[in-house]
């Protein structure tokens, strides 16, 4: 499943190229997009905006509609010029949104639905979404608040990837800013200080910040280095020598849905 960050920096590149223009057309295998289409048409719409919700990607269309969608594991969203050559194949395709200068296109996405503005606000993903650690007014004392709230004998790793405690943390980032904060991902919530917990979120938006705009290049950094080969601190590199101690990184599957972590044993005692 992406990142927030990726949902982020997809959806303000569809924003900068997309937004404020007019719908030229609209065509997808959705039966249910496809018959509201029917219904009201997109084509002639304006796109007001292109938005993230935690790892929901939103089209804000004029005339009361909204396009919700979600990546899962395999989905991506691609932006193109009229007539140039996609990336990936016609099969693939699930939704495409077409401007004057611009064609958007979803491919492999599973979760899309067009729903009024009545219905987004009570979309019960969307309502139960987490703070995002990448909204400009994340609230710190709500998130503490859910990652407290009913979750004290589970470990921390798995808490922050639950997105309705905080939105935006996926496997990558679960790693990496644990390691960052020098807390072991097996702790128990009830055991994680609060200043540990301040640090938790303090870093998580510092390293996802980090990876978002369109200087952020196209490979995720967590480690502020030079060396272009020295991406990330711990995940991935199970085996390899932690960059601060030396101390070969481990690997274990966790939690219910079995997803894998990387920590060094020594730094995060």
């Amino acid at each position: 499943m992406p990142e927030g960050d990726t949902i982020h920096r997809a959806a303000a590149t569809l924003d900068r190229a997309m937004g404020g223009n007019v719908v030229t057309a609209f065509e997808t295998v959705f039966p249910l997009l496809a018959r509201v289409d029917d219904q009201t048409p997109i084509a002639g719409r304006t796109i007001e905006r292109v938005r993230a919700a935690g790892k929901n990607l939103l089209f804000d269309f004029s005339g009361d509609l909204h396009l919700r969608t979600h990546m899962r594991m395999n989905g991506s969203w691609h932006i193109y010029r009229p007539g140039e050559p996609w990336q990936k194949r016609r099969s693939d395709m699930r939704i495409v949104i077409a401007t004057a200068d611009y064609v958007a296109v979803a491919f492999n996405v599973p979760v899309a639905e067009l729903l009024d503005d009545r219905a987004l606000a009570r979309h019960d993903d969307l309502r139960k979404i987490g703070p995002d650690l990448l909204s400009d007014d994340f609230d710190e004392t709500e998130a503490k608040r859910r990652i407290r709230a009913r979750h004290a004998d589970e470990h921390i790793a798995n808490v922050l990837l639950n997105q309705r405690v905080v939105a935006g943390i996926g496997n990558e980032y679960k790693s990496e800013v644990l390691f960052v904060s020098r807390v072991s991902p097996f702790r128990r919530v009830a055991d994680v200080t609060e200043a540990e917990l301040d640090l938790i979120l303090k870093n998580a938006r510092t390293l996802m910040r980090m990876n978002v705009g369109p200087d952020s290049g196209g490979s995720r950094r967590t480690v502020r280095s030079l060396d272009k080969k020295q991406l990330l601190y711990v995940y991935g590199r199970g085996g390899d020598a932690c960059m601060t101690c030396g101390t070969p990184i481990e690997y274990r599957k966790q939690g219910d849905d079995a997803r894998g972590t990387y920590w060094c044993p020594k730094c995060q005692e």
